[in-house]
């Protein structure tokens, strides 16, 4: 779809006229700023000194309207809207202004109220209340809580406490009444520094709830997308210490890790680094990431381009990298893993509170991690630092910043360049021996990543909220020596080289998002009006590639080592252009019914590259990508079906024709049509979802037998995904996928491979895991097991040579206890040989074992 730069100013301007007509709306008269005689003042008094200092007159029935009840704000001097925002959180009242009328009506909420007492009935204060997904309160010293402005409906209210064991109970809060609950808690040797209170949390492996995925919130039920979610207690239990580990809990999820040192991801076809952080750009191309800082991986199926844009995700989806965040009790962990081939790893995460009010809060993530390869050279050093900070301001404004620090030094992996006359069919069929490596561990890579985020959380109304955000990323490459080897023989290896750096990409991105709800009549809608700009600039210096040797695999050889590639090199600058993208993006999510809804959304994202030199002019390329969706709820929060239509985009330059033309391209557009269920049943005991998709492809850039370019390129992939994650019985979970792929080219430059697979994309992919915590006199103790299967894949789009399938079984035992855990891995048990996409071997049979205490 091509349109000028002109009609996407229209878009743009439409977008953001929007955007400020909504801020106006909620924005009148909300710098009128009043002063009340005290802090702590009867309602009744409020309501007469704002009539007397500004235009706006209250109205409002004594009869339901207690007019007398004292409040206690936090400071006398206030703006209109601020002081009506704590009204409406000290009393539950609801405040809502008609022109300079202030209409107050009873709200749909109650409050609970009560009291936590020890076992020898003595009060328990300084305890931790919570309503599940709501909020917390903390007990005075007369061991009493209240909790307002929940609204109608039943809850399970839990308390916790350091030294004292939890204790939950269910409560109903009616309209305008208060529900009274008590607790008394018996002493143990439990130690609770994290108030987690839900009848819901049984399945640990099912946590759908995201703010990222639809950047509102939308549960599962009603979003029309399908995406998988990698849990930090799924990744705990399984001793995962790298991201490769990771991943392949997402259904249909393949990793690599790429010749530059980058970590990817491909499924339903297409490949994707781990692009996206806390939802905002980010990069793993050449440094990859630190599971130590990781508290669940998102994963988002199919082209995402509305929300995502085209840096940040593909056609597949998106791999979105959801951070640890501080919370308001302390808490420390210090962790120790020790495993095969020299892995030594220590990891530290620090939370606490950093004033008496929790207003303040700060956590900290470290990781050192020490590893030599299973192949003859090689090692794997990285160091993190990942710091984060949250500060209240008041009861609308929310600040969070964190950063993380990487540094990384290890040996890539080869390159494997394979020759029709190598006559190789397979990756078994390299002579190579499975542990060796043609390289010296002194030729290596160093460098560090660093990433900076911000964002201020602001209440606008009621149900009306600001979101703005910042992040940088910078990724650093001190050097890196690239190992391709080029097999122009059945036995002959030619090695050769190439060197990176020094060499930086810097990603800058600001966004706002603002999202609310409203109505048209019966109607409901939940509003995302967005704007985003994107900044990248980088420098490359590179190497010449060149050929160093060629020698036997089957005899004897010597390790290429840094000394004779330095020798060789000769380093330039290889051209990088700046780039901007500015984007606008607006989604709709209309309830017709309690039932019946649909997701209405837009993008309009506008690309500037900057010219490279004199002889290079940049250009500037705008996209229009639209994502539809429609849910219909079954059984109401328990069973939908959905159908989603979804586009993504890569931009593409112009490119000189043989006559001396220039042909200007339209971006390339992939579009998906998918359909399918979603369950969650017994309360949440048993989550599933089955889909079919169809992902196209019309416009890819192919060139002609006369050298032409034309954009008429056809792909089509298609297939289907389906996630299982059950909790039948206490202390038993399961989480299963399959997914089924088949992606073809239809159309490209050469005729003969028009109808072959696409390169690197298995038919069939699964994942398994099932552990069991045990019961009563083995309580702590568990196990687990579970395992990967990946069909064959061919490594190119002729077809002429395959990566062999696999099976990998993997398992674990451990014991938790409240102030400390400890567990061993068994990884590849069966010591099957297998490849990745790059015809790289992969790690045999390893074990880790983990030690984590906790304070």
């Amino acid at each position: 779809m091509k349109f000028s730069f002109l009609s996407a100013k229209g878009y743009l301007t439409l977008l953001v006229t929007l955007l400020c007509a909504i801020g106006q709306l909620y924005a009148q008269n909300s710098d009128s700023e009043i002063t009340l005689s005290s802090k702590t003042i009867t309602l009744a008094a409020i309501v007469e000194q704002v009539q007397a200092q500004t235009p706006f007159r209250f109205v409002y029935s004594k009869k339901f309207v207690a007019a007398e009840q004292q409040v206690s704000l936090q400071s006398p001097r206030m703006k209109i809207d601020q002081l009506l925002f704590a009204l409406n959180a000290k009393t539950g009242l609801r405040f809502e202004r008609s022109g300079n009328q202030i209409v107050i009506t009873q709200s749909d909420r109650g409050s609970i109220r009560g009291t936590v007492r020890t076992s020898d009935n003595q009060p328990a204060s300084n305890v931790t209340v919570a309503v599940k997904g709501l909020r917390t309160a903390h007990t005075d010293e007369d061991g009493t809580f209240i909790i307002k402005n929940i609204p109608a409906g039943n809850y399970m209210v839990g308390v916790s406490y350091v030294g004292y064991a939890t204790g939950s109970q269910k409560v109903q809060v009616k309209i305008n009444e208060q529900a009274i609950v008590d607790f008394v808690i018996s002493s143990s040797s439990k130690e609770l520094s994290e108030v987690i209170v839900s009848s819901n949390k049984k399945n640990k492996f099912a946590s759908k709830e995201s703010e990222y995925v639809a950047r509102m919130q939308l549960k599962n039920l009603e979003n029309p997308q399908v995406y998988n979610v990698v849990t930090s207690d799924l990744m705990k239990e399984q001793v995962v210490v790298t991201p490769v580990e990771a991943i392949r809990n997402a259904t249909g999820a393949v990793p690599v890790i790429y010749p530059s040192g980058g970590f990817g991801v491909r499924f339903r076809g297409f490949s994707i680094g781990a692009n996206a952080r806390n939802g905002m750009e980010t990069t793993t191309e050449r440094s990859g990431i630190d599971v130590a800082n990781i508290e669940r991986i998102e994963v988002l199926k199919g082209p995402s381009g509305t929300l995502f844009g085209a840096s940040a995700s593909s056609f597949g989806g998106v791999v979105n990298v959801v951070t640890k965040k501080p919370f308001e009790t302390g808490k420390s962990e210090l962790s120790y893993t020790v495993g095969s081939f020299g892995l030594n790893r220590i990891t530290v995460d620090v939370n606490t509170p950093l004033n008496s009010e929790k207003t303040v809060l700060f956590r900290v993530n470290a990781a050192v991690n020490r590893e030599k390869s299973f192949l003859d050279y090689g090692f794997n050093n990285t160091t993190l630092v990942a710091p984060s900070l949250s500060y209240r301001a008041n009861e609308r404004l929310t600040f969070n910043f964190d950063a993380e620090l990487l540094k990384f030094n290890n040996t890539q992996p080869l390159n494997h360049i394979v020759y029709p006359a190598a006559n190789f069919k397979s990756a078994a069929d390299v002579p190579l021996a499975y542990r060796s490596t043609l390289y010296h561990d002194d030729a290596d890579a160093k460098g560090y990543t660093t990433k900076f985020f911000a964002v201020a959380d602001y209440q606008l109304a009621d149900k009306w909220t600001s979101k703005t955000l910042f992040s940088f990323t910078g990724e650093n490459v001190d050097y890196s020596y690239q190992r391709p080897v080029l097999w122009r023989s059945p036995t002959v290896a030619t090695r050769a080289f190439s060197v990176y750096g020094p060499l930086y990409n810097n990603y800058t991105n600001i966004q706002e998002n603002v999202t609310g709800e409203l109505a048209t009549g019966t109607i409901k809608h939940k509003i995302l009006i967005g704007l985003n700009y994107r900044y990248y600039k980088g420098k490359f210096l590179t190497s010449n590639v060149d050929v160093i040797d060629q020698v036997d695999v089957t005899g004897k050889f010597a390790p290429v080592t840094k000394g004779t590639i330095d020798k060789l090199t000769k380093m330039e600058t290889y051209p990088t252009a700046d780039q901007q993208t500015a984007s606008a993006y607006v989604s709709d999510v209309v309830n017709f019914t309690s039932k019946f809804s649909a997701l209405l959304s837009l993008r309009v994202d506008h690309f500037d590259r900057k010219a490279i030199d004199d002889t290079d002019k940049g250009y500037k390329q705008t996209s229009v990508a639209p994502k539809l969706g429609l849910v219909y709820q079954l059984i109401d929060d328990k069973v939908s079906v959905f159908s989603n239509y979804m586009s993504g985009f890569q931009n593409s330059a112009p490119v000189n024709q043989p006559d001396g033309s220039l042909k200007v391209l339209d971006p390339i557009f992939a579009r998906q049509f998918e359909g399918g269920i979603k369950t969650e049943l017994f309360d949440k005991k048993l989550s599933a979802t089955l889909s079919y998709y169809n992902i196209e492809i019309n416009n890819a850039t192919r060139t002609t037998a006369e050298l032409l370019t034309v954009q008429d390129g056809k792909q089509r992939s298609k297939g289907a995904d389906f996630e299982l994650i059950a909790n039948p019985v206490e202390g038993l979970n399961i989480a299963l996928g399959y997914a089924y792929n088949n992606n073809r080219i239809l159309k490209t430059d050469d005729p003969a491979l028009d109808g072959n697979k696409a390169e690197n994309s298995p038919n069939n992919v699964a994942n398994f895991w099932v552990s069991y915590l045990f019961q009563n006199q083995l309580k702590g103790f568990g196990l687990g097991f579970g395992g990967n299967y990946v069909d064959r894949s061919f490594r190119l789009a002729d077809n002429l040579a395959y990566t062999p399938e696999y099976t990998l079984l993997n398992s674990t035992v451990f014991y938790d206890h409240e102030q400390w855990r400890i567990g061993a891995k068994f990884n590849n048990m069966t010591n099957e040989k297998y490849w990745d996409s790059q015809w790289n071997a992969q790690r045999p049979s390893n074990f880790a074992v983990n030690l984590t205490v906790r304070f």
